[in-house]
């Protein structure tokens, strides 16, 4: 049974559920511990690394729910963890500001639950899309519950914020609460009977993880999508935490003037998002545009935007900044869930049954590139502007080989083709849903 646009739409709640709570312990208790508590931004950065290092585990939940045959559980249950876990961090960032050394004890635990959560139900809630998706309607499936996640990060953003001043740690665990049970409410009403009628897993998975896993390794296929994964969201985080930063020190921007490039970005992210949604759904009766070119133009427009704000530094008086950071977004945007899209029709090719393991490796590799990306950026901007004087020079440098990384991945996703996909002269296509 194949889902429609609505089915589709009351699963990306569950997106924008987990986008919601975290938000809370990436955002703003980022800020709390940072700025109210006074301490050591490495801190925040540290435990943020926890979640991170969690998601290794993202092919075992796959796994997991592969061999069960049902995938609800999992997501539900990725989503109490996460809540419980948010819930924990709340009370822990109160805990530090009467004894520090307690409250990071106690914010370890709460940020490994956390990721847990998110992989678990992270990964469970794409493969749920992937096995229940048209394979045209996957790419622009992709954008509408990656748009919806972003809503809830601006919504929970905004509303955190009006509901927390006057700031008190009391308020922190209150907001985090009712955030944690409205997302929990929005889980179980995107979950409702979304698998009724589902068949037990394939007698396939019920073989060991490892025997699994090396079985799907031996794939060429999926290990260049997974060194794809890899690369492009290595190079699409790198330049996250930079931009701003570049803003100010090369462009002498405010930090207002920096803070509105940054909407730009995300702006173009948002439109790059809309119109392969739109590409794969109002406008498909006329013209279909083709997988293979939302996934190797976004990463190619992405590089050259790099390259352009490495060559535009060395002149700032008259570099179109805006424009060229806008542009990236779009890119960037265009490319993510047009990856996310791909990343569906290649865990669609291990059969019914079997789309969880693949998720979780691809996955796995999203999200250690994310964790990597922010920690490399920001390291090789320090160690470039130890090296140089210039600052045009050393962010110049880390956008160029940013960029360079970006066509790296462009290399290969045209290296992958599908012996499911053809076109009518018989040439191999990107993947299916092309």
């Amino acid at each position: 049974m194949t889902l429609g646009w609505g089915g589709i739409a009351r699963l990306g709640l569950v997106q924008l559920a987990l986008g919601s709570v975290v938000v809370l312990t990436t955002a703003t208790m980022n800020r709390v511990m940072v700025v109210e508590l006074a301490l050591p931004a490495i801190l925040p950065g540290l435990l943020v690394s926890l979640y991170y290092g969690t998601q290794f585990l993202r092919p075992r939940f796959g796994h997991g729910a592969d061999r069960g045959g049902r995938r609800t559980p999992w997501i539900i249950g990725g989503v109490a963890l996460l809540a419980a876990g948010a819930l924990g961090a709340a009370l822990s960032v109160g805990l530090m500001a009467r004894h520090t050394g307690m409250g990071i004890a106690a914010a370890v635990p709460s940020f490994l639950l956390i990721g847990l959560g998110i992989g678990s139900a992270g990964t469970n809630l794409l493969a749920l899309l992937a096995a229940r998706v048209k394979p045209e309607h996957q790419a622009p499936a992709g954008s509408l519950v990656w748009i919806m996640m972003i809503f809830g990060l601006a919504a929970t953003g905004i509303t955190a914020g009006i509901l927390l001043d006057p700031y008190s740690h009391a308020r922190l665990v209150a907001v985090t609460f009712g955030v944690c049970t409205l997302a929990m409410c929005l889980t179980l009403l995107g979950l409702w009977g979304q698998e009724r009628g589902q068949t037990a897993a394939r007698d396939k998975t019920a073989l060991p993880f490892r025997a699994v896993i090396a079985e799907l390794w031996t794939d060429r296929r999926v290990r260049i999508f997974t060194v794809f994964v890899f690369a492009s969201m290595l190079a699409y985080n790198l330049q996250d935490l930079i931009l701003e930063p570049f803003a100010g020190h090369v462009f002498g921007m405010t930090v207002g003037e920096s803070t509105q490039l940054g909407g730009m970005h995300h702006a173009g992210a948002l439109i790059g998002m809309l119109a392969v949604l739109l590409g794969g759904t109002l406008l498909a009766r006329w013209i279909t545009v083709p997988l293979r070119v939302w996934v190797v133009g976004g990463c190619v427009l992405s590089g050259l935007s790099l390259v352009g704000l490495a060559y535009g530094g060395f002149h700032a008086a008259r570099w179109p900044i805006a424009v060229n950071i806008f542009t990236l977004g779009l890119a960037n945007g265009a490319f993510a869930v047009a990856a996310i899209g791909a990343m569906m029709g290649l865990a669609r090719e291990g059969g019914e049954g079997a789309e969880g393991l693949r998720m979780g490796l691809f996955g796995a590799a999203q999200a250690i590139a994310f964790g990597l990306g922010a920690f490399i950026g920001t390291a090789m901007v320090d160690v470039m502007r130890l090296l140089t004087t210039l600052d045009a020079l050393a962010y110049g440098t880390v956008f160029a080989l940013e960029g360079g990384v970006f066509l790296i991945a462009a290399v290969l996703a045209l290296r992958l083709t599908s012996p499911q996909a053809t076109r009518p002269d018989g040439s191999a296509a990107l993947m299916p849903g092309e």
